[in-house]
């Protein structure tokens, strides 16, 4: 069997899709955040592929545990979903979909982790430096890891800045181990 991830692709796209072209992005996102943690929650998952349950019962029990959050569309991506045997996708199918989102918004979370606590200004001139980087809107979540020494790593997506003391140390064992 494929991936989830991979068979999730094309779900997340066509709910990114109904989202752009409706303007909802911010319900859609909500619903199917929802029906991720309904197909994570033990007692739904225990449900999911079970022998004795048909597959309409299946997605009416979905439907029902999230109300009215997922709305029509929402209530026919779910019965897809259960009749194409894709339910366990649902947490993978919200991940694309929150990425394909950021993506369409020019927005991107972004981890700023330094070795003490910085102060609001410098925190907000930080966020505006990175913003300007990326070329994007940018959420941090900040932390602090007081290993660094000094210095901050900073993560978003698939790049990392590391500007901490720990990493140039680091950087400079490997070099001299060559």
């Amino acid at each position: 069997m494929a991936d989830l991830s991979t068979l999730a692709r094309p779900y997340a796209k066509a709910a990114f899709e109904l989202a752009r072209d409706s303007g909802r992005f911010q319900q859609w996102g909500a619903a199917l955040g929802a029906l991720s943690a309904a197909v994570k929650a033990p007692e739904l998952a225990n449900l999911i592929g079970h022998p004795a349950l048909l597959k309409a019962d299946l997605a009416d029990a979905l439907s029902k545990a999230l109300g009215g959050e997922l709305g029509a569309e929402g209530t026919s991506l779910v019965k897809l979903l259960v009749e194409n045997n894709r339910v366990k996708a649902a947490p993978f199918i919200a991940e694309q979909f929150e990425a394909l989102r950021a993506e369409a918004e020019s927005r991107v979370d972004v981890e700023i982790t330094s070795a003490v606590a910085v102060p609001a200004a410098e925190q907000e001139r930080l966020a505006d430096a990175v913003g300007k980087r990326l070329d994007r809107n940018v959420d941090v979540t900040w932390k602090t890891d007081e290993s660094l020494v000094a210095g901050a790593v900073i993560r978003a997506g698939d790049l990392v800045i590391d500007g901490s003391v720990k990493g140039e140390l680091e950087k400079l064992k490997t070099a001299l181990a060559n």
